[in-house]
């Protein structure tokens, strides 16, 4: 008989929001017999169908549960498995304890996946949507790189690092503005063509200098300070990943952690609350980085790699590179609109950045 193996499932509109395959219900049902765990109810909460992943909730006899079907390959699920326990072993951060097995593993291989049990910590909410809350979350970000230094992933493991990829991160994006451009020129007649041309080469423009600036950094030298120095990112960190907890702000949803520069994570928080406000807003950024700072401190060389990476145009690249895989479709009404959007939001952020450009200057 072929082993099973967990594919990702087509949704339509026939199929209803948390669909989930019959053989994949069935593998969790099987998965949770080598748990010693009396499940009462369980409950799709999550689903990736793109990808091949979800999360249940379960009610059981020694409280709620999750357990998660990791969509990512096992080798790399293992070491953010092995990041989770080391959190919460090792340095007692508050990240979701994982549940063993019968035979004391942290995991289950079924489907050609791994599959795990963490504790549902309960109760958990958003913090608001100010900036108290975003700095609330900005703490929690920086606690969590400090007590993530040290991690040594599991043998088996690979090694999830994105700290030597930083200057092909920036080359990928010069080079997308290029395909972008001969996009929209192939496709003129679409909505979002001529704005997308009207601003692509302001938008490559500060790539290219943030790329000069990137190569006067101090990033060679942090880069060789190893990845043990530096400790994980989350990849994902938000208003849904970071949440306010009885004894304090909770991290969850660890499946991507990889080892990274721990402002790269920073950087993304501030990008995409900024565009939340639709506007750069220099008390929201200074108190934010502040705010992680008290919890990690920032260098001045750090420092100035974060206004590095702020100044690249992260959210029309992260907006646009769709464009690529299905033009005729992506270049529509509605991108002519979102990009109007980011280049108005994007006026905002220069004197924002030129205000705080030297505030780290003889810190240390």
């Amino acid at each position: 008989m072929k082993p099973i193996v967990i594919e990702p499932w087509p949704v339509d509109e026939t199929t209803h929001e948390f669909f989930i395959p019959e053989y994949i219900i069935q593998l969790a049902e099987e998965v949770l017999k080598n748990y010693d765990l009396s499940v009462q109810n369980m409950q799709i909460v999550t689903t990736k169908p793109d990808k091949g992943g979800a999360i249940w909730k379960l009610e059981t006899k020694s409280g709620p549960k999750s357990l998660k079907l990791l969509h990512r390959r096992p080798t790399r699920s293992l070491f953010s498995l092995g990041a989770q326990e080391y959190l919460v072993e090792v340095r007692k951060a508050r990240v979701p304890p994982i549940v063993k097995t019968k035979s004391g593993n942290n995991y289950v291989e079924a489907g050609g996946k791994l599959w795990f049990v963490a504790e549902w910590i309960e109760p958990l909410t958003p913090v608001t949507k100010d900036l108290e809350g975003a700095k609330q979350l900005c703490y929690a970000l920086g606690e969590f790189h400090r007590l993530s230094k040290g991690y040594i992933p599991p043998q088996k493991a690979e090694m999830a690092s994105r700290l030597h990829k930083w200057p092909k991160n920036y080359e990928k994006m010069i080079t997308k503005m290029s395909w972008f451009r001969n996009i929209a020129k192939y496709y003129p007649e679409m909505p979002a063509s001529p704005p997308l041309l009207e601003v692509v080469d302001r938008f490559e423009e500060q790539a290219r200098k943030g790329m000069e600036r990137f190569l006067q950094s101090s990033y060679v030298e942090f880069v060789k300070q190893g990845t043990a120095h530096w400790g994980l990112v989350h990849q994902d960190y938000g208003w849904s990943n970071g949440q306010m907890g009885a004894d304090g702000m909770w991290i969850i949803d660890l499946d991507g952690v990889a080892f990274d520069l721990p402002i790269r994570d920073l950087r993304k928080l501030i990008s995409g609350t900024m565009a939340d406000l639709y506007k750069w807003d220099a008390t929201w950024v200074r108190e934010m980085i502040l705010a992680y700072h008290e919890a990690n401190p920032i260098t001045p060389e750090l420092y100035e790699l974060l206004m590095i990476d702020l100044a690249m145009p992260n959210e029309f690249y992260k907006n646009m590179k769709e464009v690529v895989y299905e033009p005729e479709i992506f270049l529509n009404e509605q991108t002519a609109q979102l990009i109007q959007t980011i280049v108005e939001t994007d006026q905002s952020k220069w004197p924002v950045l030129a205000e705080i450009e030297n505030d780290w200057k003889g810190v240390g």
